[in-house]
């Protein structure tokens, strides 16, 4: 079988990095989302993944970071029987294979269109109401091609980071303004999420950048009226799960209560 050939550098490279964590995670003997598609993708792929710097504690952080949007994501699902998901940065995710929606489910995977070729290749197609749009997140027009008749949920993990504050500013307002009622649903990082991003292989030996800091979850609040958030959850809380790795508790654990740490990353729900 011929490997598939990588050529992406900077933030679309580190999309291998989330890949390779839910195949280190399929392996692990209690795993926490069980993604055998993403242990065959990485066997297709010529890649050398020591590059990611993944060991067992990050890669069940990253499986259990996804949990937590998954399971907002279906609960959004579950309260809408028809809901339009838009899932951005989709990269090689296969989250709308893990939650399976509903027919009367519209889903959208959204990421360059570099990558959308790749996922092609090394992913089955969802069944269901399923779309690809092959876009930067950025670009002014991906948006207009998407029904706006429906409560969407937008789910986009390991990416606000990747994002200038006012490119993030500009997207969560186009979607608040276009779409009758929805949710946000994302991961981002503190003010020191930012500054200790060379100290993250995948980030460092990639050479991407990180760039927006969210500190204050309120502040998003007022960029659109009626934005809310919900939930606001400190990322280090995972060790509490009793999927996480015992040797990456008591580190975890005494980082979550130091003021510096506690607020390095969060997982956000918002509502509109």
């Amino acid at each position: 079988m011929d490997l598939e050939k990588i050529s992406l550098t900077g933030a679309p490279e580190t999309l291998l990095t989330t890949l390779y964590c839910r195949a280190v995670d399929s392996r692990a003997e209690n795993p926490v989302l069980g993604d055998d598609a993403a242990a065959r993708a990485v066997e297709r792929v010529d890649y050398d993944f020591r590059r990611t710097g993944v060991n067992r504690v990050t890669a069940a952080g990253v499986a259990l970071r996804a949990k937590q949007l998954d399971d907002w994501t279906a609960e959004f699902m579950a309260e809408h029987e028809k809901a339009t998901v838009l899932h951005l940065a989709c990269g090689l995710d296969t989250r709308a294979q893990r939650l399976a929606p509903a027919s009367t489910v519209r889903w959208y995977d959204v990421d360059y269109p570099q990558v959308m070729e790749l996922r092609q290749r090394l992913l089955t197609t969802p069944d269901g109401d399923y779309h690809t749009i092959a876009s930067s997140v950025t670009e002014d027009d991906w948006l207009d091609s998407v029904p706006a008749d429906r409560p969407t949920a937008t789910v986009f993990e390991g990416l606000s980071m990747y994002l200038t504050e006012e490119d993030g500013k500009r997207l969560i307002q186009r979607i608040a303004e276009r779409f009758p009622s929805g949710q946000l649903l994302f991961d981002c990082y503190g003010k020191m999420g930012i500054r200790m991003q060379k100290l993250v292989p995948a980030v460092r030996n990639s050479g991407a950048t990180l760039h927006w800091a969210i500190e204050d979850p309120s502040v998003l609040e007022s960029w659109h009226p009626g934005l809310r958030c919900r939930d606001a959850i400190r990322s280090l809380e995972i060790y509490r799960c009793d999927k996480f790795p015992r040797e990456g508790r008591t580190s975890y654990r005494v980082l979550s209560r130091l003021p510096g740490f506690k607020n390095v990353g969060r997982f956000l729900r918002y509502e509109f």
